[in-house]
């Protein structure tokens, strides 16, 4: 098992090419079991993998990584706990959006400060649910100033198009990171995303890499999931292999995947996350785990040396991939589209 290796996302500022994702700790994915959580955590620094992503509106989880940060502290000084790189979001109500002020801003950000209970908080992302409202350079004009008053140490976006994100720094606002869904299935991104964010310097942060668990040795040879599905994860992603040719394209898919990591003794996991490391732009993959179990499987991602020939075998089968086509998250901004239908657009005031 290698060392996970680092990434500079901003100049004096480094990150673990693998992320500890916060979503599965959301809730909505069943109970989480506060001991064991910040025993994982502890897991996942040791590994290597120091960096933490989470958002405002994953219910309980920036109060978790608070937790386990003052336990750090309490153990090893703030020395330790600078050791962790903590990156979350900013995501302001859909019902909001039309009358946000520098005040909302200001207040989301000391709310995370204090749930995390750090400041400057090293990463912080803006996520916006429609285009068809203005005020986004203003609200990133105002995380901006929230950055020079030393609140926040750098800042992100997540799931914008290319438009934007160019619109937003020729604006000036200084973007280090754009958090995008990338994966075998979902090459959105790829493109003029990846070679925006190439030309910038703002790096890919990648979610999605194992489609919620769907790319494994789990789902190989086996039938279509039966409705319902036991989570709004599993939904999503189930979505995404309908959009990108069903089941039988994905079961293919799988065995081109399966067929490399036999080749390299490891399992689908470690290779559909190497795939998207190896893509243009990917700063790091974010590793949506409840837990540290499949830790061990997924550090053998970092070390992982795909040839010409992997990739071509994984590209044979992408070349009849029917989508997701189109920009990043645009199916998701469909109103009333079936991948809106996961979608929880007041998490802030509910």
């Amino acid at each position: 098992m290698a060392a996970v290796p680092r990434v500079a996302l901003a100049p004096g500022y480094s990150i673990s090419r693998l992320l500890k994702g916060g979503w599965q700790l959301a809730g909505g994915h069943g109970a989480v079991d506060v001991e064991p959580a910040l025993a994982d955590m502890q897991a996942f620094v040791d590994a290597g993998i120091t960096t933490f992503d989470c958002a405002d509106i994953y219910t309980g989880v920036e109060a978790l990584i608070g937790r386990y940060l003052a336990r750090l502290r309490e153990r090893g000084g703030a020395d330790a706990a600078s050791e962790v790189q903590v990156h979350t979001k900013c995501v302001p109500d859909l019902g909001l959006l039309p009358h946000l002020t520098r005040r909302d801003v200001d207040a989301a950000v000391d709310r995370s400060c204090r749930r995390l209970g750090m400041e400057p908080i090293d990463l912080v992302q803006l996520h916006w649910w429609d285009y068809g409202v203005p005020h986004i350079l203003d609200a990133v004009t105002w995380l901006d100033d929230l950055r020079r008053a030393g609140k926040v140490r750098h800042l992100g976006l997540t799931n914008f198009d290319t438009e934007h994100l160019g619109a937003i720094r020729e604006g000036g606002v200084p973007i280090v990171s754009h958090q995008v869904q990338y994966s075998v299935l979902d090459r959105r991104p790829s493109g003029r995303m990846a070679e925006m964010c190439v030309r910038l310097g703002v790096g890919l942060l990648a979610y999605g890499a194992l489609a919620g668990g769907f790319l494994s040795e789990r789902w190989f040879n086996q039938p279509a999931p039966r409705e319902p599905l036991e989570n709004r994860s599993l939904v999503k992603y189930r979505l995404i292999i309908d959009e990108s040719g069903g089941w039988d394209y994905f079961q293919a898919l799988l065995a081109a995947l399966k067929a490399v990591a036999d080749r390299h003794s490891v399992a689908i996991g470690p290779v559909a996350i190497r795939w998207v490391l190896e893509q243009p732009g990917v700063a790091a993959v974010i590793v949506g785990a409840r837990h540290a179990r499949h830790l061990v499987t997924t550090l053998d991602a970092p070390s992982l040396a795909l040839d010409a020939g992997d990739l071509a075998r994984i590209a044979a089968v992408q070349a009849s991939a029917t989508g997701p086509a189109g920009e990043v998250y645009a199916l998701e901004r469909e109103r009333g589209g079936r991948h809106a239908s996961i979608m929880r657009y007041d998490l802030q005031r509910t």
